[in-house]
Formats: C-alpha cells, sequence, structure tokens
C-alpha cells in the first residue's frame, strides 16, 4: 500500500472516531481525558507531588519530571521535523495556535512513558490506574480532533521506547 493510500485510510478511520463536534456526555469526557494529559498539568502535579512528598514520591516525582522534560525535547524536533498538520477543527484552538503539527503525538508519548515509568517505579495500584488511563487518553486526542490515529500510535512507540530507557538507565 502507497503512503498517501495510508494516509487517506488513517483520516478516515480517525474521523469515525472524532466526537468535537457532537455535543454530549461523550464529548465531555473526551474533551476531560484529552487535556489530562497536559504537560502543565503533568509539571504542576509532579511538582507538588516532589514538594510534599515522602521519600518515596520525591524521587518518583523527580525522575517522571525529568523523564517528561526530555521526552519533549525528542518529541518537538520531530515534529517540526515532519510538519503533518493537525486535522481541521475548533476544538483545541491553544493546541492549534502553539504546535500546528500533529506527528507524533506529545500527549500519547507522555502519557504512555507516565504509565511505563509507573510499571518500573511502582507502586502497582497507580501503574494499574495509569495503564487504563493513558490508552483513554491518547484516544481521546483523536476523538477531540487534534490528531490523526498514526500520530497516536507514533507517540506511544516513542513513549515506549522512552520509558524503557528511562528504567534501563535509572
Amino acid at each position: 500500500m502507497n503512503p498517501s493510500r495510508l494516509l487517506e485510510l488513517d483520516a478516515r478511520l480517525s474521523a469515525q472516531l472524532r466526537v468535537a463536534e457532537r455535543p454530549g456526555v461523550l464529548r465531555a469526557l473526551a474533551a476531560i481525558l484529552a487535556h489530562s494529559g497536559d504537560s502543565w498539568f503533568w509539571w504542576g502535579g509532579l511538582a507538588l507531588l516532589w514538594w510534599r512528598g515522602d521519600a518515596f514520591w520525591k524521587p518518583w516525582a523527580l525522575t517522571v519530571l525529568v523523564s517528561i522534560i526530555t521526552l519533549a525535547l525528542i518529541v518537538l524536533p520531530v515534529k517540526f521535523l515532519i510538519r503533518r498538520r493537525r486535522p481541521e477543527g475548533k476544538w483545541g484552538a491553544l493546541y492549534r495556535n502553539t504546535d500546528p503539527h500533529s506527528f507524533p503525538s506529545g500527549h500519547a508519548a507522555r502519557v504512555i512513558l507516565i504509565a511505563i515509568l509507573a510499571i518500573g517505579l511502582g507502586p502497582g495500584w497507580l501503574a494499574a490506574l495509569l495503564w487504563i488511563w493513558a490508552p483513554l487518553v491518547a484516544l481521546a486526542r483523536v476523538a477531540m480532533g487534534v490528531h490523526y490515529i498514526s500520530d497516536i500510535v507514533a507517540g506511544g512507540a516513542l513513549g515506549i521506547l522512552a520509558g524503557v530507557i528511562v528504567l534501563q538507565v535509572r
């Protein structure tokens, strides 16, 4: 199959998952999930966890925060190298204005990285919650029309690779 046909299939399947223009509970849930993977949310939460955490949570928060920042320094140049435009739409103006490129998904990379680190750095209950949450965030990004399926697959692959590397190096 040639690349243009794959991109067409990707766009068609992504459009079928889209709920951004459909008012209702599913759209509201997708919007919340899509935002829950925002970097500023995680930076703030991890900083608070480091500040208020105990001997277990402080190093955990610092490792995850540094990993997220490092991953962003990898994802952003790839986005600007590939320069794939986000799907057309109104939702997500902040993302569209500050980062018009969709491939790979930084959100998918980030949430999968966090889930991988939770497996390796524990606790188990957090890893279980994050492995339910992470794929939902990635799919919500497609559902809200700011990414294509291939964006989240590539972002997820980068998140897995980065997570495995961090766990090996740590």
